[in-house]
C-alpha cells in the first residue's frame, strides 16, 4: 500500500507490547493510540537506564550524579526543542502534560500582564475541542467577567469559519484551538485563524496533542503566522506519561506572571518578596518529572529518526484504509470528514443498534483495543446528537491486517447483537 514506512515490521519490533497474547489466546491489536501510544523500547530503556545509574534531583546536588541528571534533563529539553523547530530552547517549558500546560496560560492570563483578559473582553475557543481546552477558559471568563465564545461545526465536521470577522473582533483577546481533533481527527487551519487573530491582536493557543503525533511542527512558521503559545503531551509520542511540553515566544513567556511558587523559579527570595528566574525556569517549580523528562527526549529523537513526513504518509494511508473498510460495515456512521487527507488518525464512529460500549467489549474479546465514551470531547458529541461513541486510532505501528481485524470484528459485533 502507497505510503505505508517501508519497515513497518521491523518498527513494530521496537514496541514490546506489540507482542503480547491476551486472556483467550487473542493477539494484540492496538488501536487506542490517540488516547495513549505505545512506547518503543529505547525509551523503556532510556528510563530505566537513568533511574539505575544517574538518579539525582537536578540543579540543585553539587555531586556528579546531579550533574549527569541536569545534563540529561536539558539535553531533553533541547531534544524536543529541535523535534518542533522552537526558535529558541529556553521557550520550552515542561510541564506535568498538555492540560497543565492549558491551565498555565488561562490561570496566568488572569493576572497582570500586558496579555491580562479583563471584564468586557472575550476568548475563542470551538465546539470541537478536548475538556481541556474548554474548562481552564470557562474559569478565566468566570473569573474575570470575560466572555467564552466559539466556532461552531459543520454537518462534515469541520470548523465553520463563515463567522470570522464577526467572531474575531477587536474585544477578542485569547483564540484557542485545536490542531487535531481527537474525537472528530479533523486537520484545522491554523494558521488562517492565526492571522484574523493578530488582525485584532489576540493571543492565540494551539493545542497539539494530537497534531504532534502525526504532523509534522515548525514552530518557526506557525510564530511568523501568529501562534503565540503550543502545548502536546508526552504520553501520545511514544514517551512516557506525567510530561508535558508547552511552548511560548519569548516575549509572552516573559511577560506572563508565574503559574506555581518554589523552588528553581526564584532569582532571590526575601521575606517581604521575591524575583523570578528567567524562562523556561520561572515556569517550572519544584522538582519537575526528570526521567519522564528524559524518556520524552528519548522519544522525540526516536520519531525524528524515522522522520514525522513519513509518519504523516502513513497515518494518512492507513486512515484511509480504515474508512474504506469502516463503510463497508452496515449501519456505520464515521463522525468527521471522509477524506484521510483532511484529517488525523482518530475516527469515531457510531454502529447502530449497538451501544459503544458494547461495542468496545465485543472487540477486547478479540483482541482489539478500542475506546469508547465521548472522548472528553462532549460539546462535539452533542453537536451531532449523540451521547458517546467508538473510536479506533491508529499509529505509526499499525498495519493493515490490523484494520482488517477491526472491520471484521465489527461485522461480527453486529452479528453478535442480530443487527439488521
Amino acid at each position: 500500500m502507497d505510503g505505508l514506512l517501508p519497515e513497518l515490521e521491523v518498527i513494530r519490533k521496537d514496541f514490546p507490547i506489540l507482542e503480547r497474547t491476551l486472556a483467550g489466546g487473542q493477539r494484540l491489536v492496538y488501536l487506542d493510540s490517540a488516547n495513549t501510544s505505545q512506547k518503543p523500547q529505547v525509551v523503556i530503556d532510556t528510563m530505566v537506564d537513568h533511574l539505575e545509574r544517574h538518579n539525582a534531583n537536578i540543579a540543585r546536588a553539587m555531586h556528579q550524579l546531579g550533574a549527569e541528571s541536569t545534563e540529561a534533563f536539558e539535553a531533553a529539553r533541547d531534544k524536543v526543542a529541535a523535534f518542533v523547530k522552537a526558535p529558541s530552547r529556553d521557550e520550552i517549558v515542561f510541564t506535568k502534560n498538555a492540560s497543565e500546560a492549558l491551565n498555565l496560560v488561562a490561570n496566568t492570563l488572569a493576572w497582570k500582564s500586558p496579555f491580562q483578559v479583563g471584564e468586557g473582553d472575550e476568548v475563542v475557543i470551538t465546539e470541537m475541542e478536548h475538556h481541556s481546552n474548554i474548562v481552564p477558559w470557562q474559569l478565566l471568563t468566570e473569573r474575570t467577567g470575560a466572555t467564552l465564545r466559539w466556532f461552531g461545526l459543520t454537518d462534515d465536521g469541520q470548523l465553520d469559519l463563515s463567522d470570522i470577522d464577526q467572531l474575531v473582533t477587536e474585544r477578542t483577546k485569547v483564540v484557542s484551538l485545536t490542531w487535531v481533533s481527537n474525537m472528530l481527527g479533523t486537520i484545522n487551519p491554523v494558521a488562517e485563524i492565526a492571522r484574523r487573530a493578530k488582525q485584532v491582536g489576540a493571543l492565540v493557543v494551539v493545542d497539539a496533542s494530537q497534531a504532534a503525533p502525526q504532523l509534522p511542527i515548525d514552530l518557526g512558521e506557525l510564530s511568523a503566522a501568529g501562534v503565540d503559545v503550543l502545548v502536546f503531551t508526552g504520553h501520545k509520542v511514544v514517551g512516557p506519561t506525567g510530561i508535558g511540553v508547552l511552548w511560548g515566544r519569548r516575549e509572552v513567556l516573559e511577560a506572563l506572571p508565574p503559574f506555581l511558587g518554589g523552588g528553581e523559579m526564584i532569582a532571590t527570595v526575601r521575606m517581604e518578596r521575591s524575583t523570578y528566574a528567567g524562562i523556561p525556569h520561572k515556569f517550572e517549580a519544584g522538582t519537575p518529572p526528570i526521567v519522564e523528562a528524559i524518556g520524552l527526549g528519548a522519544a522525540v529523537d526516536y520519531l525524528g529518526h524515522i522522520g514525522m513526513d513519513a509518519i504523516h504518509r502513513h497515518e494518512q494511508a492507513i486512515t484511509a484504509y480504515a474508512l474504506k473498510g469502516l463503510q463497508s460495515v452496515p449501519g456505520l456512521t464515521v463522525l468527521g470528514p471522509l477524506d484521510a487527507t483532511q484529517r488525523g488518525g482518530a475516527i469515531s464512529f457510531e454502529l447502530e443498534g449497538v451501544h459503544p460500549h458494547d461495542i468496545a467489549q465485543v472487540l477486547d474479546s478479540r483482541g482489539i483495543a478500542v475506546r469508547a465514551g465521548h472522548h472528553c470531547a462532549k460539546p462535539a458529541h452533542a453537536r451531532y446528537g449523540v451521547q458517546s461513541s467508538t473510536r479506533m486510532s491508529s499509529y505509526l505501528y499499525t498495519t493493515p491486517a490490523e484494520i482488517d481485524a477491526l472491520v471484521e470484528g465489527l461485522h461480527h459485533t453486529r452479528s453478535y447483537f442480530k443487527v439488521g
